[in-house]
């Protein structure tokens, strides 16, 4: 794997390709001029036009898509036709349920949900679980969050919110009590409490990716919850049911972006928890970690910029390293924690607080 396109050149798709330019030969493709000055070469074009992403697309082994979940389905499809690998961010069940039928013909991997949750959450559950001789418990956490919150909201939209909406309102696949089944988003109302900080959490679609059918009869319980600021869901559900804006998405998206712009000063939370039995002693193993802002090459980057980022980066380099499955559809919990960390991109998220020039 030599040459890259970065497809949709946000916050996050800005920073993908800038992570990868330090190995790999990057081409940016994308609508609109990038926000940053960006240290490869950026190709103009229609996103959502198929053809056009298809004759770019021929002179590249790997395409990342960083565009809202709507769209990567026609660069799914101009990968799989042309063998090229295909990254993407998306936590759309339906977007990775295609992708994956389109995959059991695939001459090249194709990844979706490479970013955190769908993504870097499984890895990390999936390693916790590696531990015990048998399972019990695996609930999984992931908060990216204003640091210094205000209004009843606590919330910011530093992440796409045409995303943020589409996972409040889809159904959740969770296994309870042995048996896979679908939960309402916003549901399941927990208490959090975080280094003396009290939190929220509730189910939200898609963060679980492939978990539940890797697990399925191997545990008594699996989820994953979104963490917020306490209050935050009840007033989702309110904007969302009682004013009906569920069916006015784009409506919804506006009035939230104009409401609640992105900070500057984010954390991203990732909790995870495992409970089972090593050689018959019920234990729990956790990871946690508080992941702020950093500097990359002189230049700050909102945590859930980075994170997001390094996590699909780590993934395309394992791949390219040949650590992972050179063709078909790649499970995030079928990737190894430690290689993870190891990659370039993935040392970003060891503990060690000093920064980590790339």
């Amino acid at each position: 794997m030599k040459n890259v396109l970065v497809v949709g050149l946000g916050k996050v798709g800005s920073l993908v390709g800038i992570l990868l330019n330090k190995r790999f030969s990057v081409t940016g493709f994308d609508r609109q001029k990038p926000v940053y000055e960006l240290p490869f070469p950026v190709v103009s074009g229609d996103v959502t036009d198929e053809a056009a992403i298809r004759q770019t697309l021929g002179a590249f082994d790997a395409v990342v898509s960083c565009l809202p979940y709507n769209l990567n389905l026609p660069i799914a499809r101009a990968a799989h036709e042309l063998g090229v690998h295909y990254f993407d961010l998306t936590e759309d069940v339906p977007t990775t349920t295609a992708i994956r039928e389109m995959a059991k013909t695939s001459r090249s991997v194709m990844a979706p949900q490479c970013g955190l949750a769908p993504g870097l959450i499984g890895i990390v559950g999936a390693d916790l679980a590696k531990r015990f001789t048998q399972l019990r418990d695996i609930e999984l956490r992931v908060g990216a969050l204003p640091r210094y919150p205000n209004g009843l909201l606590g919330y910011s939209f530093t992440w796409s919110p045409a995303g943020v909406i589409n996972e409040y309102l889809n159904d959740c696949e969770v296994i309870a009590n042995g048996v896979g089944k679908m939960v309402p988003a916003l549901d399941g109302i927990e208490v959090i409490n975080i280094e003396g900080q009290e939190f929220e959490a509730f189910s939200t679609s898609g963060g679980l990716g492939t978990m539940c059918e890797t697990f399925a009869g191997q545990v008594d319980t699996l989820n994953y919850k979104t963490i917020r600021y306490p209050g935050h869901a009840k007033l989702m559900r309110f904007l969302l049911y009682e004013l009906i804006l569920k069916n006015k998405r784009e409506l919804a998206e506006q009035i939230l972006t104009e409401a609640k712009p992105p900070v500057q000063e984010d954390v991203v939370y990732v909790y995870a928890v495992v409970e089972g039995w090593k050689d018959g002693v019920l234990e729990r193993e956790e990871f946690y970690r508080a992941y702020h802002p950093r500097q990359i090459d002189g230049q700050h980057w909102r945590a859930i910029s980075w994170t997001t980022a390094g996590s699909v980066a780590a993934v395309v380099e394992l791949v390219a390293d040949g650590l992972l499955p050179q063709q078909g559809f790649l499970k995030q919990e079928e990737i190894p924690f430690d290689a993870f960390l190891e990659t370039r991109n993935g040392q970003f998220f060891r503990r060690e607080k000093a920064q980590i020039e790339l």
